[in-house]
């Protein structure tokens, strides 16, 4: 007889199940470990009998021996890999078949770091006291060590870093009054649907170029129906660094038709000499901060080879 096992995503509503599994959960005496577990509600709603039992590997095995188990799985991969060597050490084996009831879709696991968020933000002392002004160093410095890991093409390390980027965009959504995580997801999904016709409506783009024409064109109409005068240089960022800022101001102003002559004469001194570099390397197609950054790093790795080969 078989042992069939039912596993279910904590992170899918109860009571959500496969056909397979409810065609499963009607084939035999199905047992569970725990009274507690998440689908005994919607199972006995059903009209499914599910007997609580203690887990006991090597019982459940030879139970199955001669008669249809079923064994209603919880996150309790230690306990069905002992079911399974406790099924293998019996003279006659049980066939033991999974039989997913619900799987995980791309980006499930974001639910579990919202609901660990929400336990921070409940329990421990320093996630409760903290603010998105506090939040914002925090914030700056997970970005940069995001750029500094793809600089670096250390991509097992961007991993890493895009977690943390990811916690505290879901931090500061779990500080904000009068919206949450879902809100912050729901707002950048219509934005995305909206700014791309051409993948979920009608509109054609055959290159990049037709893209960014649109979203401009797009982002301009948004502007006008909530009553904006309209700018080339609207969602420029002013905190951002110096040299990325006047190179993105100087890009966005070209975009929209600025004459070169408005990049003349800018600032005094030294703050003239940077921006009319930022503009040069603007019109060679060079990035100026990447560039820049491209050399810093040069200039501490030669420091580092200094301090290793000068003598203590």
């Amino acid at each position: 007889m078989p042992l069939i096992l039912v596993t279910s995503s904590p992170r899918v509503a109860p009571g959500l199940l496969s056909h397979q599994a409810w065609q499963a959960l009607r084939s035999g005496r199905v047992l569970a470990g725990s009274a507690s577990h998440p689908q005994l509600p919607y199972l006995a709603e059903a009209g499914i009998e599910v007997t609580v039992v203690e887990p006991d590997a090597a019982r459940l095995a030879r139970e199955a021996v001669a008669d249809t188990v079923v064994w209603l799985a919880e996150d309790d991969e230690d306990f069905m890999r002992a079911v399974g060597h406790a099924a293998i050490a019996l003279d006659e084996p049980p066939v033991i078949e999974v039989v997913p009831g619900s799987y995980d879709l791309p980006g499930a696991r974001v639910l579990d770091l919202v609901a660990v968020m929400d336990r921070l933000r409940t329990e421990c002392p320093w996630d409760r006291k903290q603010t998105h002004e506090s939040l914002v160093p925090y914030l700056l410095e997970e970005a940069y060590e995001v750029l500094e890991t793809i600089e670096q093409g250390d991509h097992a390390a961007l991993r890493e870093e895009l977690g943390d980027l990811l916690l505290q965009v879901v931090f500061h959504a779990r500080v904000a009054e009068g919206f949450d995580v879902d809100d912050v997801a729901a707002g950048i999904v219509e934005k995305l649907v909206r700014r791309h016709p051409h993948v979920f409506g009608a509109v054609r783009a055959d290159s990049a170029d037709e893209v960014n024409d649109n979203w401009e064109a797009i982002k301009a109409a948004e502007r006008a129906a909530r009553g904006e005068e309209p700018s080339v240089l609207d969602g420029v960022p002013l905190g951002q660094p110096a040299l990325s800022l006047a190179a993105q101001l100087l890009r966005r102003a070209g975009r929209g038709g600025a004459p070169d002559a408005l990049a003349a004469g800018i600032g005094q001194g030294l703050g003239h000499e940077l921006f009319d570099l930022v503009r040069r390397a603007q019109a060679a197609g060079a990035d100026p901060e990447a560039e820049l950054r491209a050399a810093a790093r040069a200039y501490r790795d030669r420091v580092l080879t200094w301090e290793s080969s000068s003598p203590s």
